[in-house]
């Protein structure tokens, strides 16, 4: 049986190096489970639970890995069904005009205060017509000859860390691999099936497709072609799948299928299209796709499995390998399904559960890697994998938060490039949304509502609460805005953004009413998805439009555009008389509606009234601490349950609180019940934004940039207690490194791309520390103020500040009620000597420890000094069984701290 180097020979590739070796093709060996890969000991026998996903944003592959009978189910983004080759597709616009429709609900609004979403719906709904449903295109089947007899040795695998699937297992004394990508670079899916015996290679490959189209399958030259278009809207698509034969022999049969027989190697080099075009009001190229996939897959299929190989890993590394995050993690050699199960029932260990929590956080990148890439659609309700023709919610772009928190990841972890498509889908909504904006509202600018397809449908349906939504363009523009704070890129925020956001701002400036009651600017009608009554002034609509209207005018200054022919004067009177959306209620509450309406014990899976804490910044606990404590009454109140994605939301709405710990309990939560075998998130059913929700909560608890301070660890949960991360992002064009220990940062790394003032706050500047020129090793001037510094940085420069002192707090990760048990702090001094002090332990309420405070002498540079304690537990009733407690170190001036976290159980017998 071949070994390591002899398989990797055979396949014609260069050798491993220690990040690729986990999962590269290797027959006979077993893929490694590393926090990078994902594996099973079984094939997928369910598409949604089990089988692995991937992509190259345009195309999609979902693998099962069955031993005798691949499949591989396939798509293409832009193979939709609806849209203008329907008969009776109006964009959702209505089909006749509706004289005063929208004053009449307003004026009963103003009557009664609120009005029931039926009534609304009958005055400004209609059915829809032509909408449509992202479509599955086909199934590729790869039949072996002979069929394995009894396969063992079996491992089906996904890494993360190259985006490569593969499947491993032995039959007959022989030694089979697969392995499959989807290249970007190369705008195909490619599949290579190997044996470590000369000849041992055999298949049929076949293609089939749903019956909802025309369809014909041939093949010529060892090549399946599979063309058509669907029934309903005559969309014309074609895919070609290149069967590459190494030894053996090749033939095409009359089924369209191909067959190869005693081979060393068989390659699959997979191309599709459709005539789709991003362009209103027809949406068709008006050619056939024959020859743009043609010349796709010659060019592919020319280059040969180890150049395409090679372009993909290398292309897709330099976005994945941006960002590295580990936070005391351990491999725990199990199957991943394994490891969910172990997470779920409580018999993991905490480094396990880490490992599973990294996992899954980096694999939201993955999955926006994939599903997102510039040239193709943005991402769906399911990124790019869907195996129905009548998907749920037609795997379409729900715009009233869905295909937002697909995209909140984006910025923060690195992945700038990947917004390229959701860029392009807006701006492809413009035409069709101001005719929208115009039949039905008469006004400038343009709108969208609830949701939306790639054939801009912009305007309303009938499903009462959830049709009437028009502030969704608003929130879709905070991303070209939150680009431009990213990348301080100014001929994107002139060219792209700003032209979007003033038309944007028109519409509401135009669309906004007094409100009686207190004659503030406001929007009625509106709506709190997906609940409630119809009213005015809904405090999400109010936070919504005062974001778009305070991020266009910060563009317009930005920009320095001057009045802009009258419009800025417009903007500025408009912001000025706005209702802002912010009242705490009646039981500290902050208010969902703009009467006082909220009931305790509601606990509705939307919580959108928390818009201004995220992703909003019209709230934060430092600079509005009344409304963010409203904000923390209201969320405790909705609870931690809910769907997947709204699971996802609450990690980002307790990482802007600064609750660590919460919002590490709603990821865990999130793992728990809202995960499906193969990490997907599930609503239910699967539903991508939470996996992408949950990857931008982590990033939230480790780097905070909205309120214009770069905020070190601003929600870093105990569970996390020591770890690092390289290569978020700061709002400011600035890259972010950080290692801590005990919860504090021991050192941080800041690149900005810009120069000019860098404020940044952290534990790590509340102690004794050192801000250095990455390149030169000098001394960095900064002014400090408290745990905050500012320093005049210098374009393409590296500032690197590390503590002085350092503490580690050790405790056992377990306890039992009333038990003591001993805790040691160790104090190091890094650098310079550190002056005396006083040490002491916060601990829990009805907890207890020796030694309350401890006066430290001074530490010479190099040297640790350990103190003990010993610690006294009480178990909470009805509480989360972990606890933190924090080991403080105060000096003159100076302040450092450390973190533990220790599970209470029950008092032992």
């Amino acid at each position: 049986m071949a070994g390591a180097t002899g398989a990797a020979a055979a396949l014609g590739l260069p050798p491993l190096t220690d990040a690729s070796a986990a999962s590269a093709q290797r027959p006979g060996e077993r893929p490694r489970a590393t926090p990078t890969a994902l594996w099973y000991d079984a094939p997928a026998t369910d598409w949604e639970s089990q089988s692995l996903p991937i992509g190259n944003g345009a195309l999609g592959a979902c693998v099962f890995g069955d031993p005798a009978r691949e499949r591989l189910q396939f798509n293409e983004k832009t193979l939709w069904t609806g849209g203008p080759g329907v008969a009776g597709y109006t964009f959702g616009n209505w089909t006749a005009p509706r004289p005063g429709a929208i004053e009449e609900v307003q004026r009963r609004i103003d009557d009664e205060l609120r009005t029931d979403p039926e009534w609304v719906a009958d005055q400004l709904g209609q059915a829809r017509t032509g909408y449509g449903a992202h479509q599955t295109f086909g199934d590729v089947w790869i039949q072996m000859t002979p069929e394995p007899a009894e396969p063992g040795d079996y491992r089906r695998y996904l890494d993360i860390g190259q985006a490569l699937a593969g499947v491993t297992y032995a039959s007959g004394g022989v030694a089979y691999a697969r392995e499959y990508f989807a290249s970007a670079p190369d705008g195909v899916i490619v599949a290579r099936l190997t044996a470590d015996r000369p000849g041992a290679v055999g298949l049929t490959v076949s293609v089939t497709t749903e019956t909802n189209r025309s369809a014909s399958v041939t093949a010529g030259g060892g090549r399946i072609t599979l063309a058509g278009a669907l029934n309903e809207n005559g969309l014309r698509f074609e895919a070609q799948i290149q069967v590459l034969a190494e030894g053996g022999s090749r033939s095409d049969n009359a089924d369209g299928s191909v067959t190869v027989a005693d081979a060393d190697a068989v390659t699959l080099v997979l191309a599709a299209g459709t005539d789709y075009a991003a362009r209103y009001p027809d949406y068709r190229t008006g050619a056939d796709p024959h020859g743009p996939v043609t010349e796709r897959l010659d060019a592919a299929a020319a280059k040969g499995y180890a150049a395409l190989r090679e372009a993909h890993v290398a292309d897709y590394r330099a976005l994945f390998d941006r960002m590295r995050l580990t936070v005391g993690e351990e491999d725990p050699g199990v199957p991943t399904d394994a490891l969910l199960g172990a997470y779920r029932d409580g018999t993991a260990t905490p480094a396990q559960r880490r490992a599973l929590e990294v996992l899954y956080v980096q694999y939201g990148r993955y999955l926006l890697i994939s599903s997102s890439r510039p040239g193709s659609l943005p991402a769906n309700l399911q990124g790019v994998w869907n195996n129905s023709t009548t998907p749920p919610w037609s795997a379409d772009y729900h715009v009233n938060i869905n295909l937002q928190m697909n995209y909140w990841l984006a910025e923060t972890t690195n992945l700038s490039e990947l917004t390229g498509p959701l860029f392009d889908y807006v701006a492809s909504l413009v035409p069709p949304g101001e005719v929208t904006a115009r039949e039905m509202f008469g006004s400038r600018g343009w709108v969208v509502h609830n949701e939306t397809t790639p054939f801009g449908f912009t305007g309303v349906h009938d499903w009462p609460t959830a049709f009437w939504f028009p502030e969704a363009g608003a929130w879709v523009a905070q991303h070209l805005y939150e680009h431009y704070l990213f990348t301080l890129d100014e001929d994107f925020l002139r060219e792209r953004a700003y032209p979007v956001m003033k038309a944007l701002a028109q519409f509401w400036i135009d669309e906004l009413v007094a409100d009686p009651r207190d004659e503030l600017l406001v929007v009625s009608p509106s709506f709190s998805p997906e609940q409630g009554e119809f009213s005015a002034g809904t405090s999400m609509s109010q936070q919504i439009v005062w974001d778009l209207l305070t991020s266009t005018a910060e563009a317009a200054e930005a920009l320095g555009v001057g009045d802009d022919g009258g419009f800025v004067a417009e903007l500025t009177d408009t912001l000025a008389r706005l209702d802002p959306g912010l009242r705490i209620g009646s039981w500290g509450q902050l208010q969902e509606w703009k009467e006082d309406w909220d009931d305790p014990e509601n606990d509705h899976r939307h919580v959108s009234h928390l818009f201004a804490l995220h992703p909003g910044r019209q709230i934060t606990p430092q600079d509005q601490p009344d409304y963010a404590e409203a904000a923390r009454v209201s969320l405790t109140a909705r609870g931690d349950g809910g769907t997947g994605w709204s699971k996802a939301w609450k990690i980002n709405f307790w990482a802007r609180l600064g609750d660590g710990d919460h919002a590490h309990t709603m990821l865990s939560q999130q793992l728990r019940d809202s995960t499906l075998a193969n990490l997907w998130d599930t609503h239910p059913p699967f539903q991508i934004d939470g996996n992408f929700g949950a990857t931008a909560g982590a990033a939230e608890m480790l780097v905070q940039s909205h309120r214009g301070v770069i905020d070190l660890l601003p929600a870093l949960p105990a569970f996390w207690a020591s770890g690092s991360v390289r290569g978020l992002r700061a709002r400011g064009d600035v890259d972010v490194d950080i290692d801590w220990e005990g919860g504090t940062p021991t050192r941080a790394a800041l690149r900005p791309g810009r120069s000019g003032a860098l404020t940044v706050r952290g534990g790590l500047f509340g102690g004794l520390f050192e801000v250095r020129d990455e390149a030169s090793g000098r001394t960095v001037e900064v002014a400090r103020d408290g745990e905050q510094i500012t320093l005049a940085a210098r374009e393409g420069r590296g500032y690197v500040a590390t503590a002085q002192v350092r503490l580690a707090l050790s405790a056992p990760e377990a306890a039992a009620d009333g038990t003591p048990f001993a805790c040691e702090v160790a104090v190091t001094a890094v650098g310079r000597t550190v002056p005396a002090g006083e040490l002491t332990l916060e601990l829990p309420e009805g907890w207890s420890a020796t030694g309350a405070g401890l006066r430290t002498t001074s530490i010479r540079d190099g040297q640790t000094r350990s103190i003990g304690f010993e610690v006294t537990p009480r178990a909470r009733a009805g509480g989360r069984p972990e606890a933190r407690i924090a080991a403080v170190l105060r000096g003159d001036g100076w302040r450092t701290s450390a973190i533990a976290l220790v599970r209470v159980g029950p008092a032992q017998p």
